[in-house]
């Protein structure tokens, strides 16, 4: 893999209107997918993108690279341990109770639950599945691509309960471990700021703070402003069609309270940047911003889908880890930065060895001016 490899433009640009998903396309040493996250978490390396050249620093240098005043945004979801073993009950006449894997992605109600199944071709409406005595799911509904609707025996407090005390942390699936996930990982994949429990894949740009460093950003006179964004597994979810606008995008619930718009708001006025951490921050606070930036409260589900031709509105500095080709995460960077600044950078990583995905390494991007 080359350099040259990584900014050629390939097909070629199309604009808005016609993105076409090769466009996002490139190609990642498998070595550099990071199985684990650095230690301590603010050693992680940060690529600083601004300017003619990316630079090189760490995530301990945060606080030196923005300003008094400004505004960071964190998303403090807190992920459950979406990631269940069961059985199938065995049909009339069998003994057989073949094994299910479970990844929970959607809450439908106090019972009720989408999920990806494996495998899923011979479970049918109506198939029971047990997990634990006590912690059994029927399957209500069986949709494409491995999804199902199961309604659990248990609801409210009682099912959330059980879901932590049976199910382990639902890891992306391109860190692959022949154990699968263990309880390191209950720890590893949650940011330290966690708070209200409902997502099923991590902010992972907030997985590399520390105490330490959000102590220092205190100090630097940087305001910390939390939302919520419940991050569902379609965000692992590849872009299939050809052009980007083909993409059904998932939905996410989130919520932003009246105090924490008012004080991106006032931080605004007062000429500081709003640096949202993690593209889940980003996609809320551009849900829930006016045609004039103002950030107004906001509680429901988002589904919007920032693609190249967005026009932001509130967010000036995005810091978010490296994303998967053909993603939609790497659509929103490119939109936010221009698409040849974002695979120029991802070359540079790539060449000096940056570690991707969720427990990789992070960007710190500069919002590229309008066009």
């Amino acid at each position: 893999m080359t350099t040259h490899d990584l900014k050629r433009r390939g097909p070629g640009y199309h604009g808005p209107g016609s993105l076409k998903t090769a466009d996002f396309e490139f190609e990642l040493p498998p070595e550099l997918i990071a199985l684990r996250p650095a230690v301590p978490r603010d050693a992680a390396r940060l690529l600083v993108i601004e300017g003619p050249a990316p630079a090189d620093r760490v995530m301990g240098d945060l606080p030196s690279l923005v300003n008094p005043g400004d505004v960071m945004v964190f998303n403090d979801t807190r992920v459950i341990p979406a990631r269940l073993s069961g059985h199938r009950r065995p049909a009339p006449g069998r003994e057989t109770s073949p094994a299910v894997e479970l990844t929970l992605h959607r809450r439908l109600d106090a019972r009720a639950w989408g999920a990806f199944a494996r495998p899923a071709r011979r479970l049918r409406p109506g198939d029971r599945i047990d997990m634990a005595p006590g912690f059994s799911a029927t399957v209500a509904e069986k949709g494409a691509a491995g999804e199902i609707g199961l309604e659990f025996d248990l609801a409210g407090n009682d099912l959330a309960a059980a879901i932590e005390r049976h199910g382990r942390a639902p890891l992306p699936p391109y860190i692959k471990r022949p154990e699968g996930p263990d309880a390191r990982d209950r720890d590893d994949y949650q940011t330290v700021y966690a708070a209200h429990p409902g997502a099923v894949a991590a902010p992972t740009a907030g997985l590399h703070f520390t105490e330490r460093l959000l102590a220092a950003l205190d100090a630097r006179g940087v305001r910390r402003v939390s939302l919520t964004l419940h991050v569902g597994a379609g965000t692992f979810l590849p872009i299939k069609s050809e052009e980007v606008g083909g993409h059904h995008m998932h939905a996410e619930w989130g919520e932003i309270t009246e105090a924490a718009a008012d004080a991106v708001n006032r931080a605004r006025a007062a000429g500081g940047r709003v640096v949202a951490v993690g593209s889940t921050s980003l996609r809320l606070l551009e849900t829930a911003a006016a045609a004039d930036g103002r950030v107004r409260p906001f509680a429901g589900e988002t589904r919007v889908f920032i693609t190249p031709g967005y026009r932001f509105k509130a967010v000036d500095l995005l810091l978010t880890n490296f994303h998967l080709p053909r993603s939609t995460l790497f659509v929103l960077v490119a939109a936010f930065a221009g698409l040849e600044t974002m695979k120029a950078a991802y070359a540079h990583a790539i060449d000096e060895g940056y570690r991707f995905y969720s427990y990789g390494d992070a960007c710190l991007i500069q919002r590229r001016g309008p066009a």
